[in-house]
C-alpha cells in the first residue's frame, strides 16, 4: 500500500469511530470476555489452541480464506484440516475478508464480492452455515464499510484499544491487543478490573503464537498469563458469537 493509500486509511478509521452505526448498551449484568485471533496463523491454533484447552476456554478464529494453506512473508497460515478441528473443538470460525485487505481501499462492488467469497469459502466449516462475527483487516475502516458490514454481521470488531460497556457500537467493537509490539500487562490488567466493576465485555487479540512471535504475535506465555489473569477475575471466556447475547442480556 502506498504512503498515501496508508495515511488515507488511517484517517477514515479514526473518523468511523466517531461514526456509531449499530449502537447498542450492553446490559451490565455480568462481566464477559472473548479471545480472539486475527488471520489465522497455522501455530495461532498448534500453539495457541493448546493454551485455551488447558484453561478450558473457546476462542474465536477470525479467519482469512486467501490464506488457507499458504505461506506469507515466512509465517504459515491455517489449512483445511486445521479449521475441521478448531470447529470440532468448539471454537468459532469467523470471517475476516477473503483477500484481507484493507476495506476502505476496496469499491463497494470489491467488498460484496470478498464477502461472499469468504463467506462461501467457510460455509463446509460452519455445518452450511454463515460466519456471524466480523474483524476488520488490518483494523482499517471507513464509515461507509461500517454500513456496509454492520447488516451482515451480528458482530463486527476494530482494533481500538479498549473494553467494551454501557453504549456501545456493534459495528466497530472495541479491543485489548496481546501483540508483543503492544505487550502491556499493566494495561491488561486494568482493562480486565474494568470489565469486572463495569460487568463489560473484554475482547482480547493476537495474531501468531510462537516462542518467537512477529510483532503482532503472542508466546504461548503472554496468551497464558492473559487467560490466567482473566479467570482469576472469575470472568468467564466465550467465543465472540455466545459472548454477545450475554453481553446485551438475551
Amino acid at each position: 500500500m502506498s504512503l498515501s493509500a496508508l495515511v488515507k486509511t488511517k484517517l477514515t478509521s479514526l473518523l468511523a469511530r466517531k461514526l456509531a452505526v449499530r449502537p447498542a448498551r450492553l446490559a451490565g449484568h455480568r462481566p464477559v470476555a472473548s479471545i480472539t485471533f486475527d488471520d489465522f496463523p497455522k501455530n495461532a491454533w498448534t500453539l495457541g489452541g493448546p493454551v485455551l484447552a488447558r484453561r478450558g476456554v473457546r476462542g474465536t478464529y477470525y479467519t482469512a480464506g486467501g490464506f488457507c494453506g499458504r505461506t506469507e512473508n515466512g509465517a504459515a497460515f491455517y489449512d483445511e484440516d486445521d479449521l475441521r478441528q478448531v470447529a470440532a473443538a468448539g471454537h468459532e470460525i469467523a470471517c475476516h475478508g477473503f483477500g484481507h485487505q484493507p476495506t476502505p481501499t476496496l469499491t463497494t462492488e470489491e467488498l460484496t464480492q470478498d464477502a461472499e467469497r469468504n463467506r462461501e469459502f467457510l460455509r463446509p466449516f460452519l455445518g452450511g452455515d454463515a460466519p456471524v462475527s466480523y474483524a476488520f483487516p488490518h483494523g482499517r475502516v471507513s464509515p461507509r464499510t461500517k454500513r456496509f458490514y454492520a447488516p451482515r454481521f451480528a458482530s463486527v470488531r476494530g482494533v481500538h484499544q479498549a473494553i467494551n460497556a454501557g453504549r456501545v457500537d456493534l459495528a466497530q467493537l472495541n479491543t485489548i491487543s496481546l501483540e508483543t509490539r503492544l505487550w502491556d500487562k499493566v494495561r491488561i490488567e486494568t482493562a480486565i478490573q474494568r470489565t469486572l466493576h463495569e460487568n463489560g465485555w473484554l475482547i482480547l487479540h493476537t495474531h501468531d503464537v510462537s516462542d518467537s512471535p512477529s510483532p503482532y504475535g503472542s508466546t504461548p506465555e503472554m496468551l497464558d498469563w492473559a487467560l490466567g489473569r482473566v479467570a482469576a477475575a472469575r470472568v468467564p471466556v466465550m467465543p465472540v458469537c455466545d459472548a454477545l447475547p450475554v453481553a446485551l442480556g438475551l
